[in-house]
């Protein structure tokens, strides 16, 4: 039996799954070590001897392209274990240990060690496969961006994803070429919650009216004193005003979940999809895709889609954020944004003035949610109330047809789902 078992029914879960540090570890285990997690696009290794470092459940790893091809390697040299690559980005013809010198081909074959006689009759000599480092056993990519499974099995990638491809899809055909590339650096945010808490809240849309007062509400004022009905507003202000449109509006966006503990709220309409649009952008995508089909493309207006449990995106602002859990009460959140190849340069400013006011450590709207996760995660350390209720709109879903289900949009679908998921997982190696 694990330590898991009976923490989580069809309307609730026990407090303990946000609290309890040996639930946090078999998370580790269970969930970031056993599916598919999100490592880092191909736009981030364009050039043959192009790496990134990267880690999955504290694995430190090395995302690296030879021959055309991406390897994912483990970031650790077969000897005595040290780091191969130090933290970040580059490019390189060979890797070489910083410790005693061993020298790594690009796809992680050992190329030298020095007095290699040294071992001669071991099971680490050049020749032996223990000498190179290891790569991961299962890597996939899905428009570019790439998935890592660091079980010895995995889910089968693309029924793992159904669903959300769909969100992916539409993000990169919103480049007239079809094609995104990360642009720029991170933004890093450390959250003082445990990660299911941030995840919760991105399809939780029964807060952002009520939590986002103090930036949102403070940037409705700002344009009703300052600009008239129908006057164009500053980028900023159309950006921060939708979070605190009324129960009504996020109602209507909708909610759909999906097996495998993903979801996405919104569709036709969505916090994104009054912006003011873009002359040459428009003209662009028409000629690429015809006015038919780009009229169908921006028809796709989805707030937050969530790739169950790593990644979290934004199609028509062309930015994600990658969930990082580092201990039972702290989430490293990153905040990455992505160009359209062949869009005006007005789109990834855009996405970037986003990033700055939603996602960056000294942003105007994160705040409002960090206050509400700090607050979530010390009420749950009361002991007189053990359970967190997820009944909103129970038992009014219904199936959709990409093999989920719908609803209306405050409902607690998603958060059902995904524990329904999660409990899957954690009970895998009880």
């Amino acid at each position: 039996m694990s330590i898991t078992t009976g923490l989580v029914e069809n309307d609730r879960v026990h407090r303990s799954v946000y609290t309890d540090p040996a639930i946090f570890e078999l998370e580790m285990q269970n969930i970031f070590g056993a599916t598919w997690i999100y490592v880092g696009h191909e736009s981030q290794v364009p050039n043959d001897g192009d790496f990134i470092t990267a880690s999955i459940a504290r694995q430190p790893l090395l995302m690296v392209r030879d021959k055309g091809a991406v390897h994912l390697l483990y970031n650790r040299c077969p000897h005595k274990g040290a780091q191969v690559v130090p933290e970040g980005q580059g490019n390189a013809r060979m890797f070489r240990c910083a410790y005693h010198g061993w020298i790594f081909q690009r796809d992680g074959a050992v190329r030298t060690i020095p007095l290699d006689d040294g071992y001669e009759g071991t099971c680490i000599g050049k020749h032996s496969p223990d000498a190179s480092m290891t790569r991961v056993a299962n890597v996939a990519s899905y428009r570019g961006f790439v998935f890592a499974c660091l079980a010895d099995e995995a889910p089968p990638f693309q029924e793992w994803l159904r669903g959300v491809d769909s969100s992916i899809d539409n993000m990169a055909d919103r480049s007239p070429e079809g094609e995104l590339e990360v642009t720029g650096g991170v933004l890093r945010y450390m959250h003082r919650c445990n990660w299911k808490i941030f995840l919760e809240n991105l399809n939780d849309l029964m807060h952002p009216m009520v939590t986002h007062m103090s930036s949102s509400g403070t940037a409705r004022s700002v344009a009703n004193r300052h600009f008239g009905k129908g006057e164009k507003l500053p980028a900023a202000i159309e950006i921060l005003g939708p979070f605190t449109s009324n129960y009504e509006f996020f109602e209507d966006m909708g909610i759909h979940a999906f097996p495998g503990g993903h979801s996405y709220s919104g569709g036709t309409v969505s916090i994104h999809s009054r912006y003011s649009e873009i002359d040459a952008y428009n003209d662009a995508m028409n000629a690429a895709y015809g006015e038919a089909r780009a009229r169908e493309i921006f028809s796709m207006n989805r707030h937050n889609t969530i790739v169950y449990p790593s990644l979290t995106l934004k199609g028509p602002i062309q930015t994600i954020r990658v969930i990082k859990p580092i201990a039972v009460d702290r989430t490293l959140v990153e905040s990455w944004t992505f160009r359209m190849k062949g869009a005006p340069d007005e789109l990834l400013e855009r996405s970037i003035l986003y990033c700055n006011l939603i996602n960056s450590s000294a942003n105007l709207v994160g705040p409002d949610d960090h206050e509400a996760y700090q607050r979530i995660q010390t009420g749950l350390m009361s002991e007189k109330v053990e359970w967190v209720n997820m009944q909103r709109h129970m038992g009014k879903e219904r199936p959709n047809a990409d093999g989920g289900w719908s609803a209306m949009g405050t409902s607690d679908l998603v958060f059902r789902n995904q524990y329904r998921t999660w409990a899957a997982y954690m009970e895998t190696a009880a």
